[in-house]
């Protein structure tokens, strides 16, 4: 809790000088050893990343949640929680992306969980940083079945403009364009050019599929704010360092 109510003024300060971040999504149902965890941890908060988002679709319980968060005040970044469900809550972590799936058949996802969690979010006391979340194009990914998502389609970023567009004009703080967790490839970058171009000065976060810097970087290029990785830290730590190193040096 040591950066808590100073979450989003970290991140637009950064953003506002023109900086690149870089977030490590942690799925908390993947750790099996916490000791090669904390290692890995070190690896990309030394290469440079900003935050550490905890959370997943599956198997997330508040106990995991908890246990990571408290290795993440060993390093000097934040903890943001990124829930799928109201099971994802955690006291000791610093802030919290309170997402709504756009892009969702189900209103649960829209706002209907998020009424079951603001009470609690409240009461916890986390930072609240409002996240419109709109999936983009593929539909076999855990978000996109969990959540009942349709993805939009790689080829028609003007449909994610008039969600991007949405999410701005409601007041939201963030627009998070995801592929998904092992996506088979990320976001397109003409995709995130339209978008960000229309949203302007709301913060850009990118992720899902980005697996090697050349990709972050063609994704920064195109006006992301903030390329998250998570997959890729899970399994090549060499390369998440690679990701961050060069997205560092934009």
């Amino acid at each position: 809790m040591r950066f808590r109510g100073k979450v989003y003024e970290m991140i637009r300060s950064g953003v506002d000088k023109g900086l690149k971040l870089h977030f490590t999504l942690v799925d908390p149902e993947k750790i099996e050893n916490l000791k090669e965890f904390s290692n890995a941890l070190r690896k990309v908060v030394d290469a440079g990343t900003d935050a550490i988002l905890v959370g997943g679709s599956l198997q997330v319980y508040v106990d995991d949640v908890e246990r990571i968060v408290k290795l993440v005040e060993e390093f000097n970044v934040p903890s943001i929680l990124f829930p799928g469900n109201p099971m994802g809550l955690a006291r000791n972590a610093d802030a919290i992306l309170f997402i709504s799936l756009l892009n969702s058949d189900d209103p649960y996802y829209i706002v209907g969980a998020h009424v079951t969690a603001a009470p609690l979010i409240k009461r916890i006391g986390l930072e609240v940083l409002p996240t419109g979340y709109i999936v983009v194009g593929n539909a076999n990914t855990s978000v996109s079945v969990i959540g009942k998502a349709r993805p939009l389609p790689y080829d028609k970023p003007g449909i994610g403009v008039a969600y991007a567009l949405a999410a701005k004009f409601l007041g939201m703080k963030f627009v998070y364009l995801e592929a998904g967790s092992g996506a088979p490839q990320p976001v397109p970058p003409y995709f995130v050019e339209k978008v960000k171009k229309a949203i302007d000065d709301t913060i850009l976060i990118v992720g899902g599929g980005i697996r090697d810097y050349s990709k972050a970087l063609e994704i920064v290029n195109a006006g992301a704010d903030i390329i998250v990785t998570g997959t890729v830290v899970e399994e090549k730590i060499d390369d998440a360092i690679k990701i961050i190193s060069a997205i560092k040096k934009k």
